[in-house]
């Protein structure tokens, strides 16, 4: 089997057998298809720890994102991306005992800690109360911003919502997240109070729990597709109201899932039940959040220290 057979095979086994996202797998398909581009080699055999080695030096070369007039070679973080694909192609060759590279001979780059992109209680407040309630738009930009707020859920997965997926007689609902995996998130009397109303207000027959509204439903209507909101449509959409609510800072879907973790560790609840509440698979993931801890350090400190 040539490499770009059981680069197929691999895709296919991470969609079906892995359960992966189509948009995981078109990742993972394009990090693949640029190392077989660069290696110009056919046979896993051929597969070198030399020719990964030039590889990673080829991608620290390559250009990144564009700032003014010049242009930033490829991150860490993103040359990690590639590296962490290759190392599982290698080791579902390995599973399928295909001769090439030992996956544990790729080591990832360091790269420095993540910063998170966060904004204040007084910016969050402001940004929730942005929306103009009453318009029907404005009721449901309101029940996404108070939504994303009591969940913690990623964008994917709020746009993935119908409307009966959402008990409003209850406090919590189920969620299928990345890898297929199926967690528990709880609404806050607000955020039902929001969807009810925005709910209360649709006259479409529409099975999306949010949709589009103005130019761009009309012509989503006329091609008879649903009016599902997509990902991007909804950062758009927080990204005015940011620009409405004077916040000058980049204010995302993911900004408000750090702002739910954030409020629940410094409010006294444990790393585990974040992570639970998430939907992240590795603790380590969360741990990124535990800075919020430092105010509660620095009372400890202040309180029992001798000095």
């Amino acid at each position: 089997m040539n490499l770009a057979e059981a680069k197929q095979q691999f895709l296919e086994y991470l969609e079906i057998e892995r359960g992966r996202s189509i948009h995981t797998v078109s990742n993972y398909d394009r990090y693949l298809t640029r190392f077989l581009d660069y290696a110009k080699v056919t046979d896993p055999k051929k597969v070198t720890e030399s020719m990964v080695r030039e590889y990673r030096l080829w991608l620290n070369r390559q250009p990144g994102t564009k700032t003014g007039r010049t242009t930033d070679t490829l991150k860490r973080r993103t040359q990690n991306y590639y590296l962490i694909a290759l190392r599982a192609f290698l080791k579902y060759l390995r599973k399928r005992n295909i001769s090439s590279l030992d996956p544990e001979r790729i080591e990832l780059a360091k790269v420095p800690e993540r910063s998170l992109d966060l904004i204040s209680p007084a910016e969050l407040s402001r940004l929730m109360n942005a929306p103009d309630r009453a318009t029907e738009q404005g009721l449901r930009d309101k029940a996404i911003l108070e939504l994303l707020f009591s969940t913690g859920l990623r964008v994917s997965e709020l746009c993935g919502l119908s409307i009966e997926d959402v008990d409003l007689s209850r406090d919590e609902f189920s969620i299928r997240g990345k890898g297929d995996k199926i967690r528990v998130v709880f609404l806050s009397d607000k955020a039902k109070q929001s969807i009810r109303e925005y709910v209360k207000s649709r006259k479409d027959m529409d099975d999306a729990l949010f949709i589009q509204y103005g130019k761009n439903a009309k012509m989503t209507q006329k091609d008879n597709k649903d009016l599902r909101l997509t990902p991007r449509s909804v950062q758009r959409i927080i990204k005015r109201y940011a620009t409405i609510a004077g916040i000058t800072r980049k204010v995302t879907p993911h900004v408000i899932r750090h702002s739910f973790a954030t409020d629940l560790l410094s409010n006294g609840a444990d790393l585990r039940s974040v992570q639970a509440l998430l939907g992240h698979a590795n603790i380590a993931t969360t741990q990124i959040y535990t800075h919020v801890t430092d105010k509660h350090l620095r009372e400890v400190h202040k309180k029992f220290h001798s000095n």
